[in-house]
């Protein structure tokens, strides 16, 4: 059985500011993979920016309310999806777990995904999602993966307290030679999405 979850939607669009040299994104802002090569232009010195790991972050900031996105990840072998706060360090690399300010999950080398919750936590699943809904409950202190298509749980990250604004958190990951070079694309979403309960 499943039942509704009505939270406010969110056009996430992603955030050139933030952008690693090595990140390419699409016209629109929607999709992100990476490059073969870095930009040839010298990209502005600027704080917000991703100077060496694989990543970008969206341009919506929450500080309040229920909030959810959806991205395809499609047959991508690597890619981290999640929720990212304002103060994280984005320079040289970077740790991608909840004390260093990321809430998200991973998957690596084509196979199972994981919680990047310091230890990692690998998650038994049925299926590989090709779509993930993020739900984000700024009061409740929580953030919870979904299977969209399956309408299944993923995993949540739960009795949170946060303190700042937070922003959608995309990684595409490197190539591996050739076999993950699929984007990761922010898809549009409706305001009813059902989900299994009994998953959780």
């Amino acid at each position: 059985m499943c039942f509704f979850l009505f939270l406010s939607p969110v056009d996430v669009t992603l955030d050139p500011a933030t952008a690693a040299g090595w990140v390419v994104l699409s016209p629109d802002n929607k999709k992100v993979s990476m490059s073969y090569q870095q930009g040839r232009t010298p990209l502005p010195d600027d704080p917000r920016r991703f100077d060496s790991c694989v990543a970008v972050l969206g341009k919506q900031s929450f500080t309040s309310g229920k909030r959810y996105w959806v991205v395809q990840v499609g047959d991508k072998r690597d890619w981290d999806l999640g929720v990212a706060r304002e103060s994280i360090n984005r320079k040289g690399a970077i740790t991608v777990r909840p004390d260093n300010g990321y809430w998200a999950i991973c998957r690596r080398n084509g196979g199972s995904l994981c919680a990047c919750a310091g230890p990692v936590v690998t998650l038994h699943l049925k299926e590989i999602p090709q779509k993930v809904g993020i739900f984000l409950d700024y009061e409740e202190g929580s953030v919870s993966f979904y299977n969209t298509e399956a309408k299944t749980h993923i995993y949540t990250y739960s009795g949170l307290t946060f303190t700042e604004p937070l922003y959608p958190y995309f990684n595409p990951c490197i190539h591996d030679n050739g076999k993950n070079t699929a984007q990761l694309v922010i898809c549009p979403i409706e305001a009813g999405i059902t989900v299994d309960p009994s998953a959780r």
